[in-house]
């Protein structure tokens, strides 16, 4: 039997109750059984500084989760929508996982990415995962475009304590879930062992 696949799930939301972080929960119930789905969190990730990555180099909160992305084979972001754009912990994050720039092409080059987002909002996330699009590319990120996934008025889709209720959106997720998994599988490259 193959080793299973590594998703490494990014939420980008800080907020102990993120509904983006309890999309990503229900993502991890929902995978399949050789799918091995991780969660991370930004916490800890100062605003990028160039002087302070002179000075010190990579921030160790930058570097950790600089280690785990290198030992995932995919990435799924899973990004709230701020004023209509990308929120700024997020790209702020991303910003200094591209750090140096030297390792671009070894943390995001041809990696299999997909973006999904959850809002109280009535659009869901489509603007923000719209603007992530050319930042993506710019990375050399391998975009899965098979689906999208928008969770809209998220405050009926997860009960107070972050479960995923509505069966409607857990079906969704599914669906994503299970293309997502075949575009890992089929561009399959464990990239952390050269």
């Amino acid at each position: 039997m193959s080793a299973a696949i590594k998703i490494l799930a990014i939420s980008g939301s800080l907020r102990r109750q993120s509904y983006n972080t309890a999309l990503l929960r229900a993502a991890q119930s929902l995978a399949e059984p050789d799918i091995a789905l991780e969660i991370a969190t930004l916490h800890g990730i100062p605003l990028y500084d160039g002087d302070l990555e002179q000075q010190d180099g990579l921030p160790q909160a930058v570097s950790e989760l600089k280690a785990r992305i290198l030992d995932s084979d995919a990435l799924l972001l899973a990004t709230p929508e701020y004023n209509n754009g990308i929120p700024g912990v997020f790209k702020n994050a991303i910003d200094w996982l591209s750090r140096p720039s030297s390792d671009i092409a070894l943390v995001f080059g041809s990696r299999p990415v997909a973006i999904v987002g959850a809002s109280p909002g009535g659009f869901g996330t489509i603007l923000a995962q719209n603007a992530w699009l050319p930042v993506i590319r710019t990375l050399g990120a391998r975009h899965w475009s098979g689906g999208r996934l928008m969770v809209s008025r998220a405050h009926k889709v997860f009960d107070d304590s972050g479960e995923m209720i509505d069966e409607g959106a857990r079906k969704q997720l599914s669906d994503f879930m299970r293309g997502f998994e075949q575009f890992v599988r089929a561009n399959h490259i464990r990239l952390s062992e050269g």
